[in-house]
């Protein structure tokens, strides 16, 4: 396949050496409760010579994972977001901000929220990135995009917190992607036409899946191609409710798959 060729306009603008006056400022502002964002943030801002900061909440959020969920249900049912700390950057300055967050609920979390809504972002790039447990990039940037409708909102990346180990290459061809970065990437093939699982397929799905407590699925239809790490899966599976949760509808999700050679199946994220 023909290579394609992408020409960073961040990154050699923001070069210390030959920097034009006209040079657009780059800023990596994020949220991170439990560190996994920090690290997708401080990759991006290392590989763009960024400016990087951070959303903070006057009242943090616990680390416990269940107090967490509790506070959040309680702000949503009284329809609040948390108060958040004063930018330690003029936000004003920057033409291009990755914004960065954690998935909660199907969306940005909470202090995020609070940012977005007392901000405006009308004429600005905004380049998101995310970490989640399953999914919720697309959601998210959906969302993104209904409250800040005057920004360009570029296509984002998201990570499961699962495999952060892959952060550092995948940011790399995002960013080359983007053309945040210079690089060569070959071009991906597009997924086929879905087909009926066969036996092999279904063991590879549920391989992946296996141990995650919010996905309970069958595998009905799949594709697959030659991604840069491996072959990717997309399966179109029936999300049958969870045990404890019977009330839950079934209903139809998108689970991408990664088989990497050598080693075992694992899912790269879940479209709702």
């Amino acid at each position: 396949m023909k290579k394609i060729m992408t020409i960073a306009f961040a990154a050699t603008m923001l070069a210390a050496c030959g920097q034009k006056k006209d040079a657009p400022k780059v800023l990596v502002l994020y949220y991170s409760q439990t560190s996994n964002t920090k690290v997708v943030a401080e990759e991006i801002a290392n590989r763009l010579g960024a400016d990087i900061t951070t959303i903070e909440a006057v009242e943090p959020y616990d680390g416990d994972f269940q107090a967490t969920i509790e506070r959040c249900l309680k702000e949503r049912e009284l329809d609040v977001l948390p108060d958040i700390q004063p930018l330690t950057v003029d936000f004003k300055k920057y033409d291009v901000v990755f914004l960065g967050y954690p998935v909660w609920f199907g969306t940005y979390a909470p202090p995020v929220a609070a940012f977005l809504t007392q901000n405006d972002l009308s004429g600005k790039t905004i380049v998101p990135f995310c970490t989640f447990g399953s999914g919720g990039l697309d959601s998210s940037v959906k969302d993104l995009a209904t409250v800040q409708p005057d920004a360009d909102i570029r296509p984002g990346y998201g990570v499961r917190a699962a495999r952060l180990q892959a952060v550092p290459q995948e940011v790399e061809r995002f960013l080359i992607a983007g053309g945040f970065l210079e690089g060569e990437l070959e071009p991906l093939a597009e997924f086929p036409e879905q087909h009926p699982v066969i036996e092999e397929e279904t063991a590879i799905f549920d391989a992946a899946v296996d141990g995650y407590p919010m996905l309970h699925a069958k595998a009905m239809t799949v594709a697959s191609r030659a991604g840069y790490d491996g072959t990717e899966y997309v399966f179109t599976a029936e999300n049958l409710p969870r045990e404890g949760a019977p009330e839950m509808p079934k209903d139809e999700v998108q689970v991408y798959v990664l088989v990497a050679d050598g080693q075992a199946p694992v899912f790269t994220q879940v479209v709702r």
